[in-house]
């Protein structure tokens, strides 16, 4: 037979072949609501910047940002009512996304935080107002190069950068999938989708852009090396176990995998892919979380970042950030734990004692909160070393409690101003307590938080944490815990102290009257703060509730 007559037959047996050969992908699209409603506003706010006109588009981009946030978060709720946490847990899309407890719990805490982020973002009466126009703390004109005739013409012009709530929006959508990824693919693709529009944002500072557009480089180079180790790391793991889905790797690691193929007997056998490739997942998500090999981006980021850009950063990529890690070590690598669960050990107690010693020496307020930060992640990674359900409950319950105090307190800070913009040096702090009480008192309230004073959501956060890990067999690292909280303690009663108890500086900041917005993220922050550290125990058996991973 001719070659032309060979690739004849093969069309006409395609033709002839029965049409259900190749699958239609199977959406639960009701399952995947949530991150569907926010990143299909993400590309509405594309359409409003390309569409509208300059002057109606802040408010057009804060009504669908708002209303999109609040409809997913709703979404949340409807699916954790109908027991989609619980009983209904199951994989969606797939096999790409899980749709049970965890995942559930860390998405609303996700989209509320996103929500009050969204206020800070908004805020239009801190700086004074330029040629008459109200201004953000975004930067004009981003492309506009600092200092330049082009940047003083955007100014003169009142333009802002209406942006970045798009750019929120994209980043919110990639930290929904980020916990709920159930293959490595998507998990790292919902890692670039969130990081990129993050890189964005922190160079959209509107003063000191320089040191804005510096962080950004900073953290996109750091970011683009953790998201390469990472990527090797899934090529590594699907080397070993042939399949990048969640379930398949643990099954392989078990070695209670079906059918052995003769590829798989091959590679199956190869411990050092599993160890090295493990590894490499774990340091891109260690970057992430900002624990303490991997650190050195937080602070520089943190303190060049737009003040709200900082808060919602530091909030909800560690929500996110947390989901992803407990669902790869406890649905994943749980037949490793006796080769990672030293390592995290180390980490941990690093990160808690590093954060917190390091943090000491700090004078600026956002730099000192980027340690606070790292010293907090190691405190989540003991409840994570717990290997307990416990343990479970305890980092989801830590993390809904500690997002808020953070965005309450870098809220705070962007009321604290100078001539020359927020006053984050930790001199020009001293005496606020005499010269404006309330933001003084609603600061020390965050900061008692910081350092797990009882009645605060803090204390009941790290008291679940230590807890569920000397339940799991931990109780060295419970010490160094309280040790470095000891630490920690000692810097955030200083900063209080400085407030209340030292005379105001003559030529010292003022604090700018915000408006209801940032007013209502404070409040929403303050009022977190008092209930989770008040009355625990509701949340606490949420927590406990969503505490199981589907597998």
């Amino acid at each position: 037979m001719s070659h032309a007559a060979t690739v004849h037959s093969l069309w006409t047996t395609a033709a002839v072949s029965p049409p259900d050969k190749i699958p239609t992908p199977h959406i639960e699209y009701g399952q995947l609501a949530p991150t569907l409603i926010v990143l299909g506003a993400a590309i509405v706010g594309v359409l409003i910047e390309a569409l509208l006109p300059r002057r109606h588009r802040y408010a057009a981009q804060l009504f669908v940002s708002v209303v999109a946030l609040a409809a997913a978060f709703a979404a949340v709720l409807g699916l954790a009512a109908g027991d989609y946490g619980t009983s209904k847990a199951r994989i969606a899309a797939m096999g790409a996304i899980a749709v049970d407890g965890p995942a559930l719990f860390l998405e609303g805490t996700i989209l509320l935080v996103a929500l009050v982020a969204v206020f800070t973002f908004a805020e239009r009466r801190l700086d004074p107002a330029a040629h008459g126009n109200r201004v953000d703390s975004f930067a004009a004109q981003a492309a506009a190069v600092p200092g330049g005739d082009a940047e003083k013409a955007a100014v003169k012009a009142g333009f802002t950068t209406t942006e970045v709530f798009p750019l929120l929006l994209f980043a919110v959508g990639g930290m929904l999938i980020f916990p709920a990824a159930n293959d490595l693919l998507t998990l790292f693709v919902a890692l670039e989708v969130f990081s990129l529009p993050l890189y964005v944002l922190c160079a959209l500072a509107r003063r000191h852009r320089m040191l804005s557009q510096e962080a950004a480089v900073k953290y996109f180079l750091l970011g683009a090396f953790s998201s390469a180790f990472l990527l090797f790391g899934i090529a590594l793991l699907y080397g070993y176990a042939g399949t990048v889905t969640y379930g398949g790797i643990a099954d392989v690691v078990d070695g209670t995998v079906r059918e052995v193929t003769p590829a798989l007997a091959g590679t199956m056998g190869n411990d050092a892919l599993l160890l090295i490739g493990g590894a490499m997942v774990l340091m891109g998500l260690l970057f992430k979380i900002g624990a303490v090999p991997f650190h050195m981006w937080t602070p520089d980021v943190y303190q060049g970042a737009p003040t709200p850009v900082t808060g919602f950063m530091a909030a909800a990529t560690k929500v996110a950030a947390f989901g992803a890690l407990l669902r790869l070590l406890y649905v994943v690598l749980p037949g490793l734990r006796w080769d990672w669960r030293p390592v995290m050990w180390g980490v941990a107690i690093v990160t808690m004692l590093g954060g917190a010693i390091v943090a000491v020496t700090q004078t600026d307020v956002k730099r000192l909160l980027a340690y606070s930060s790292i010293a907090h992640a190691g405190f989540i990674l003991a409840g994570v070393i717990a290997m307990t359900p416990d343990g479970i409950s305890s980092v989801l319950f830590y993390l809904a409690a500690y997002s808020f105090v953070t965005l309450g307190a870098f809220s705070v800070v962007t009321l604290v101003r100078d001539a020359g913009g927020e006053a984050t040096h930790l001199s020009k702090w001293a005496g606020l307590g005499r010269r404006s009480p309330l933001v003084a008192a609603v600061f020390a309230i965050f900061l008692l938080a910081f350092a797990g004073i009882p009645l605060t959501s803090g204390f009941a956060g790290k008291f679940a944490v230590f807890k569920a890990a000397a339940d799991g067999g931990a109780g060295p690292l419970v010490v160094i815990g309280v040790i470095s909280s000891a630490i920690a303690a000692f810097f955030y009663i200083r900063v209080i102290v400085l407030m209340f108890f030292s005379e105001p500086r003559t030529e010292g900041p003022s604090v700018a009257v915000p408006s209801p917005l940032t007013s209502a993220a404070i409040a929403i922050g303050v009022a977190v703060t008092i209930v989770l550290g008040v009355a625990p125990q509701y949340f606490l058996d949420l927590a406990g509730q969503a505490g199981v991973f589907v597998r």
